[in-house]
């Protein structure tokens, strides 16, 4: 989880840091959790003031690699461009220019108007819009991989960048083979459900008591398979000897094997497949997820205690280095956690002007804490 000061103000103007060397004074997180040698971007400090759901992700991972994140928000809102030291970030819905630039833009509709919506849903029914904010999520890491390399080239250069990296452009580049296959060959794209267009099988299949995803994606996994399954005459068939035949018989072959899955359960079925070469897995519920040794291994829940809501439990970075630990967690602060704390530290303010600020209502400090 990402170290972030949760900063709240009003959108107006304040006096500049008096500090004696006209440099910003030490790092307020470094005071506040200790020295935290090793992370790549220890040393930067971020200002968010993203809204939403992409560019906080952004900073989020900016935070996971050692960055001090300061993010403000007005007292009465959550959330809200990006800002990164001299290198600036601004996650939007269409880019900055363009016949869209000013058309308001949230994860449904670029999902919509990107055309990932399209090819997402069951082979027969309506689109459907993915159960995670994929278009958002995308964006975040395309926006925190964009500040990376801003830092890096301000680093050998000297100089800053403004990066501008939006939603529909990270949906579209998303599409990959999809757009590939249109680009190139005019094919328009169509919705596979669990199916995969051009492999057989790759998809989900009901169990007795579940579902469980097989992909055998060459002819090797497809005899190692139906030798699983007890169907070892199914990969003598011609029509079933190369995939290029299996995509031409998709209905019967998927039929059958589907016929055969319903005989057993998904733990007996993934028993059965254990060993085989053939990638299986099963389709989980979000408690299973949690509950899934794997997951627990990689560290994947990280729990930490909350200042107002105690005890809770986030998921956690996906990435682990051999160069450096990820640190121990800190909970998202509550809006305005931070914000006498950043005046003091971070701007080098006095009580007096921090004073004034808040008794105008230019910032707010959350009295929780």
């Amino acid at each position: 989880m990402a170290r972030v000061a949760s900063y709240s103000l009003d959108t107006k103007c304040f006096p500049p840091p008096k500090n004696k060397n006209g440099r910003f004074p030490p790092s307020l997180l470094e005071k506040a959790n200790g020295d935290d040698r090793g992370r790549p971007l220890e040393g930067v400090r971020v200002l968010d003031l993203t809204r939403v759901l992409a560019g906080p992700f952004a900073t989020m991972m900016l935070g996971d690699l050692g960055a001090e994140v300061i993010k403000v928000e007005k007292p009465e809102r959550r959330r809200g461009p990006q800002t990164s030291s001299r290198s600036t970030s601004r996650p939007g819905g269409y880019g900055q220019t363009g016949p869209q630039n000013q058309s308001p833009g949230y994860d449904s509709i670029a999902s919509a108007v990107s055309g990932m919506m399209h090819i997402t849903g069951p082979e027969d029914g309506e689109p459907v819009r993915p159960g995670v904010a994929m278009t958002d999520l995308a964006t975040g890491l395309y926006a925190h991989g964009a500040v990376l390399a801003a830092l890096l080239q301000r680093r050998r250069t000297g100089t800053g960048a403004h990066v501008d990296c939006d939603l529909l452009s990270s949906q579209v580049s998303c599409l990959s083979h999809v757009a590939a296959n249109f680009l190139n060959g005019g094919k328009e794209a169509r919705r596979w459900g669990t199916a995969h267009e051009s492999i057989v099988p790759y998809q989900g299949f009901e169990t007795k008591d579940g579902q469980v995803v097989v992909a055998a994606v060459n002819d090797r996994q497809f005899a190692r398979m139906c030798r699983v399954l007890r169907l070892p005459d199914l990969s003598r068939q011609t029509r079933y000897s190369t995939n290029k035949l299996r995509v031409q018989n998709r209905r019967q072959l998927v039929h059958t094997l589907g016929q055969r899955f319903l005989q057993e359960t998904t733990a007996d079925w993934l028993r059965r497949f254990e060993g085989s070469g053939v990638p299986v897995g099963p389709i989980n519920s979000i408690r299973q997820v949690f509950a899934d040794p794997q997951v627990k291994h990689n560290g994947l829940v990280q729990e930490m205690e909350h200042p107002t809501a105690g005890r809770i439990a986030v998921p956690g970075p996906p990435v682990r280095y051999s160069s450096f630990s990820r640190g121990e967690p800190t909970p998202p602060p509550v809006i305005g956690q931070h914000t006498v704390q950043v005046l003091r530290d971070a701007l080098a303010y006095g009580d007096d002007i921090i004073g004034e600020l808040l008794e105008s209502g230019a910032v707010a400090q959350n009295r929780v804490c």
